[in-house]
């Protein structure tokens, strides 16, 4: 069974995400900020990492940067409300493979966008 690690601090469109998901029968967990998805990540590495960027105590960003330091291996997808070319720029020369908008991807187009990273 695929595992999915979600880093998103607002609990309904996590809870929306995580149920999507688990409809596909992957396994899922979900972390309020950047800070507990470090840590889960020291743990266990996920099949996939949907990432937020804007996230209280360690942001998005600072979690990418975390992860190219270690030289972690995984599948990164972000998600997030910004939509600037330079966060998606920043956020590719940090590793991640994709980037969505949450604004621009309903939660049923969620699957179709990130199941061939798994």
């Amino acid at each position: 069974m695929s595992k999915i690690l979600i880093a998103e601090d607002e609990d309904f469109i996590a809870n929306l995400y995580k149920l999507n998901l688990e409809e596909h029968g992957v396994e899922v967990e979900v972390v309020p900020n950047g800070k507990i998805a470090i840590e889960s990540l020291e743990r266990s590495k996920p099949d996939l990492f949907l990432l937020d960027l804007l996230m209280p105590e360690v942001d998005g960003f600072q979690v990418l940067k975390h992860i190219k330091e270690q030289g972690w291996k995984l599948s990164i997808v972000i998600l997030t409300n910004l939509s600037q070319e330079i966060d998606k720029a920043q956020c590719t020369e940090l590793g991640a493979e994709d980037y969505l908008v949450k604004s621009d991807l309903s939660v049923e187009e969620l699957w179709g966008n990130i199941s061939k990273y798994l």
